[in-house]
Order: C-alpha cells, then structure tokens, then sequence
C-alpha cells in the first residue's frame, strides 16, 4: 500500500505506527441464553456491534432462521397475488400484520408507505414458517409511533406462533410494545449487559398509543374526514349515532350507528318478526367503522365496538361485515357470529361468464380496470356478457336500472341491461364483485335482552 505524506504527518502527529494492525475488540467471550419462542431486543449506538451480533446468530441458527432482509419483494404485482397459495391465505396474511383494506389488497409493494412496507414484510416472515425472525436496523426508518405499533403486532405475532424474534435497533422506546424476554444492550468497545425478563409471563395487552385515546360523541362530518380510507361507499343510511377515537386533536377512527334496514339475513336466527316501527326502536345496525391506516392493527376496531355497543341506544344492535371472515374484530368486541352468507348462485353463473371472458375477478371492484377489459371485448363478447345478466337477474343489479324503487321489473331490468353503454356494465360488475363476498351476521344484545333471545 502506498502510504500519502498525509497519512505519514497524522501518523506522526498521534505517535502510531502505520504498520501496526489495531485491533478492535467488540465481544469477548460473550454468553446469553435465548430461547426458541424468545423476543430478543439488541440495543445499543451505531457503531457498536449490533449487526455483528446478529450476523453470528444467524450463522448459528442457519435453515431455522428467516432474514426480513432477505425477503423476496415482487415490486409489480398486486399484493393479494404475492402472498399466501390461496386469495383467502392472502387475505388472512395481510390482514394479521395490518394491511386489511381492501384498496392495499390491489396495491403494489412500490405504492405502499414505509410503515405498510414493514407490516408486508411481517406477511412474509409468517408466511415462511421459520422459527426465527432476524431484523436488523427494525424500525430504524420509521416514525416513532408506527415504530411502537409494528413493535407491539411482531411480538403478538410471535407469541401467538410461537416464534422467537430476534431484533436490534438503535432506539431504545420500543421495550414497553416489544415486551422482549431477553434485552441485550451493546455499548462500544466490550462492554454488554443482558437483561433476562423470563418472570414476565405475559405479552402487554395492548400498544402503548391506546393509552393515549379515548373516545367521544361525533357527528356526520368527523365519518367524512375518514370515510376515504374505508372500502365501501362513502354514503351512510341515516344515522343515529357516531362516535370518535381522538389521540388529542387526532382523529385516529370512527363508528357509525345507523337505523336498521326492513331485512337482513341472519336476523331472524335472534329476533322475533318486528314492525318497521319496532325495529327502529330495539335495533341499530353497525353501518361503518374505519381507523385511520396509521393506527390499525392495534385492537382499536375492537375497541370502537366494544365501548360504544352499550351507547347506541337501543338493546340490539347488528353488523354485517365482509372483511369480520379475516378479522373478527367484531367477535373480540363481544358480539356473536350468528350467519356466514355464501354468494347467490346468480352471481356464481355470471362470475363464471366473467371468468371464462378473461375478467380477474379479484379485480371486479377496480373501475379502471373495468374500463380496459370492457374496451377489449369483442361484440359477441360484448353480447355474451350482456346475456348472462339478463339470465341472472339477482335483486341487487335490478336495482340500479330502478333505484327508486326496492327491486323493480324484470322487463325494465332487461331492457336496461340491453341498452347499457360501458359505464353502466361497469357498474353492474363492481356490484357482482361485492356480491361474490360472503358476508358475516352479527349481533349483539344487552344483559338484560341476552337472555330473551338466547
């Protein structure tokens, strides 16, 4: 090596030899113990030997071990189509780590944000099966808060598994939502102390944000501020009540109580046959509930159910959700699972039309995607697809050629499918694809009204 006069004057100046080899020691005889389902935190400054650390248990645990930085990423592919064998493995994946909207489902890994990026990962780690999760620098690019948040769903993840973590990080904010059995924390030079937290026996019950929330009387225009992040319309029948969750001026989710439609399936496995005026007085119907994409996964769907049940104003209240098949947040807010409703065999007939024109039906609920596949039909299978709705006349589609009236005519149905442009066959196919989704009845009633309809 060709050494510069510069080197040799700084050499000189600090009296150092520049054929000396310096070493620096970073672990000297160092031993912890850590067990298969532990959650291990390695703290310390950068610089210090943390990633060191991890490299030598990973060396260690070799096939038992799964890298989150080595995970495969597909950047051009819709989500839904990157993890799990089946679209319901998927949907159950994504919705464990966070990412249960029905909008990130058709996203791409490149449009999510850094937080979303980091729960995706957390997908791919339980989808691995390994025993081991290696994170290096975790949640080291993230905002505090979304920090505390993924921190809190790896270690409920884990332990529900049954799966060891093993995590290092400069920041040391995340030990009240990682909870770790082990912490290990690397000063520079030798210096390490291992603390051993096996006496805990319990996982924190939830994250430390929540402590911050609490929950108040909304109005019409606090659903509006949120109602973009929720996957069906944004129109509300009419309300009776709302409630908030604030994290001091931030409005971190919304529930919407509204007067209960004239039928609904499932209902009358709990209620007696009621007047529309009885109905009004002794039922409310769950119609919405969002939470903004910061603060999901933490429980607060759960928590917006269960404080607010009793204060809706009547001595039952129902809910018929979609996405309660992945996450039964309803289920863990107390109330029951009475019906599951598979789709109408109508629009199974035309699915299978749509399937056989080349339509992804995990798509149906895309516009835009609507639009190019429609544009790309031919007239006969233009003609064909037109065919099949005319010969599966479901109530629903009916509807939207009559929307004054509950279901109107077949004849006014078939002449509309007959003359509908693009838009409107657009239209009619989103509906099909909210209709293949099989749909949960819930219900929940007071003490008191329990025990009548048990």
């Amino acid at each position: 090596m060709e050494i510069s006069p510069r080197t040799t004057a700084v050499a000189d100046a600090f009296g150092l030899g520049i054929d000396e080899e310096q070493k620096f020691v970073i672990y000297d005889n160092v031993e912890f113990k850590i067990g298969a389902k532990d959650i291990v935190y390695i703290t310390g400054d950068s610089g210090s030997g943390k990633s060191v650390l991890l490299k030598e248990i990973k060396k260690d645990l070799g096939d038992e071990a799964v890298d989150m930085a080595d995970i495969h990423l597909d950047l051009n592919r819709p989500l839904i189509e990157t993890v799990g064998e089946t679209v319901d493995q998927g949907l159950e994946l994504l919705s464990r780590v966070g990412l249960n909207d029905a909008f990130l489902f058709l996203r791409t890994y490149q449009q999510l944000s850094d937080g979303q990026k980091y729960r995706y990962r957390l997908a791919k780690l339980l989808e691995s099966g390994k025993q081991w999760w290696l994170m290096d620098e975790f949640c080291s690019t993230l905002d505090r808060d979304t920090a505390k948040i993924v921190a809190f769903n790896v270690q409920k993840l884990a332990r529900k598994e049954g799966k060891a973590v093993v995590a290092a990080t400069t920041h040391r904010d995340l030990a009240d939502d990682l909870a770790p059995d082990v912490h290990v924390h690397k000063r520079f030079g030798k210096e390490l102390s291992v603390k051993y937290y096996s006496e805990r026996g319990f996982e924190p019950l939830q994250c430390s944000l929540v402590e911050e929330m609490h929950i108040e009387p909304g109005v019409l225009d606090d659903w509006r501020r949120l109602s973009g992040f929720h996957y069906r319309s944004h129109k509300v029948a009419a309300t009776r009540e709302i409630f908030c969750l604030w994290r001091g001026y931030e409005l971190c989710g919304v529930i919407v109580y509204s007067y209960p439609p004239i039928a609904c399936f499932g209902r009358r496995q709990v209620l007696p046959k009621m007047t529309i005026q009885e109905l009004n007085k002794k039922l409310s119907i769950i119609s919405r509930v969002v939470v903004h994409p910061k603060y999901r996964s933490i429980g607060l769907g759960a928590k917006l159910v269960r404080e607010t049940l009793a204060r809706a104003g009547t001595p039952y209240v129902e809910m018929v959700a979609v996405m309660a098949k992945y996450n039964p947040f309803a289920e863990k807010a107390g109330m029951q699972k009475i019906a599951e409703q598979e789709p109408n065999r109508k629009v199974l007939n035309i699915s299978e039309v749509l399937s056989e024109l080349g339509f992804n039906l995990q798509f149906l609920s895309s516009g835009r995607y609507l639009q190019d596949r429609l544009e790309n039909l031919s007239s006969e299978q233009f003609a064909m697809l037109k065919e099949s709705f005319i010969k599966n006349a479901h109530p629903r589609l009916r509807k939207v050629f009559t929307p004054h009236q509950p279901y109107g005519t077949k004849a006014e149905y078939v002449e509309g499918v007959k003359n509908a442009d693009l838009m409107k066959m657009a239209k009619l196919i989103k509906i099909v694809g909210m209709l293949l989704q099989s749909k949960v009845y819930l219900f929940w009633a007071t003490e008191s009204n329990a025990k009548k309809t048990s």
